[in-house]
């Protein structure tokens, strides 16, 4: 899922609301709770893959068609739903994404094929696509202009909380009382999201609205497209390898379903601390951080095959690709708005759009691979994918770049 700690302020928007600083930080931690809740939904099924594939009798790979779905109706969904619903009050649109992910939560949980867990994820994928676009940039809306930086900060370490707290306690819960439990609490959990979000959160017309000829413009620009191409390769390693974590770890590793938790549980928190760390850099250095994050996750991919199969192995590898790849979605992030400082919810659209869609891409590839040959295989081809990015970061023409003035 996307992160950055950053903020811009438009010009001509018009200032926040004469409202309550604590309501104003009510509002910040309601969105927050928000994004927790899609991006937990969204990589969940990483932690369950072998229970879920198990209970429908399909493949690893199959089951990782959950992690597809999502991520390809977001890549759509994010510059479509940003435009049709460029008029529309954004606290509405929230409470409508907040409503659809509920849905689809009980539907995996009440699921009697692998069909309708499909379906729920799609579902999923509108969801990221239009939250994430419009959510983004909320937080100069909420409260007053001096605390935007920090509620910037806490509206998008819901991504890195996502892995640390979400999925840990969806597979701990799910050992103690099955899969189907996890995304019943899931659901709960958004319906008081949704219960929250009118209460705390006021109006909020559009102000500018996104049109295609800004994507279209900034797609000729050359930092995007760098942006571009360093996005569709780290997050391609790292989804085509991360999905498919827990089959390594029980086949590789040997680690009981209680380890794999434990596991989970420390990448996450490295993921927190990269996350953190890696937005102070890429405010001011966003291809140096872009190609420390890139060369962290190439060389833990790459040696998992060969020191992953000791536990103590695995967890020192795990940190560092957790280290790595949480300065990654803020990397990313800031170099997508220094490409366009003045169009902040069109560099928001583009970034979702391009890592959703590589997340959708990254499952499917790993997915086939890891049918065909093994998880070892995946690991080490993530590993080159993401060597790659290094090399393009290294390039002439990228340490040549220049930026569009703010």
């Amino acid at each position: 899922m996307p992160s950055s700690t950053t903020a811009t302020t438009r010009p001509g928007a018009p200032g926040p609301p004469a409202r309550s600083p604590l309501v104003g930080w009510l509002a910040v931690v309601s969105v927050t709770l928000g994004i927790f809740s899609i991006v937990t939904t969204e990589i969940l099924p990483i932690g369950l893959l072998t229970s879920m594939g198990s209970d429908f009798t399909v493949s690893e790979g199959m089951a990782g068609l959950m992690m597809t779905t999502p991520g390809l109706l977001a890549a759509v969904a994010a510059p479509v739903v940003t435009v049709a619903t460029a008029r529309t009050d954004r606290r509405l649109m929230l409470c409508v994404f907040m409503a659809l992910l509920a849905a689809a939560d009980f539907l995996t949980a009440a699921a009697s094929h692998y069909w309708l867990v499909l379906v729920s994820r799609l579902v999923v994928g509108v969801v990221i696509g239009g939250f994430w676009s419009i959510g983004a940039g909320l937080a100069e809306r909420l409260v007053p202009t001096e605390s935007v930086g920090r509620a910037t900060a806490v509206i998008f370490s819901a991504v890195p909380l996502g892995s640390v707290l979400g999925v840990p306690a969806g597979t701990f819960l799910a050992d103690l009382a099955g899969w189907r439990t996890a995304f019943v609490a899931m659901g709960l959990l958004t319906v008081g999201v949704l219960a929250s979000l009118p209460a705390v959160v006021p109006p909020l017309p559009p102000v500018r609205a996104t049109r295609p000829s800004v994507l279209g413009g900034m797609l000729r620009g050359t930092p995007t497209r760098f942006a571009l191409l360093l996005t569709f390769l780290v997050v391609l390693a790292h989804f085509g390898t991360y999905t498919y974590v827990t089959p390594f770890l029980e086949r590789v590793t040997e680690a009981g379903s209680g380890g794999i938790t434990v596991f989970l549980l420390v990448y996450g928190v490295a993921g927190i601390a990269g996350n953190f760390a890696g937005g102070s850099l890429a405010v001011r250095w966003p291809r140096a951080a872009f190609g420390l994050a890139a060369g962290m996750v190439s060389a833990a991919t790459l040696l998992l095959p060969v020191l992953g199969r000791r536990e103590c192995g695995a967890v020192a590898l795990l940190i560092v690709w957790g280290i790595g790849y949480g300065a990654v979605p803020v990397a990313s992030q800031a170099w997508f708005v220094r490409a366009a400082p003045k169009t902040p919810e069109a560099a928001s659209v583009l970034f979702t759009a391009s890592f959703q869609a590589t997340i959708s891409l990254g499952a499917l590839i790993g997915g086939r691979v890891v049918d065909r040959t093994s998880p070892s295989t995946v690991m080490t081809l993530g590993g080159v994918t993401a060597a790659l990015a290094v090399v393009t970061v290294l390039a002439p023409r990228a340490r040549r770049l220049t930026w569009p003035d703010g």
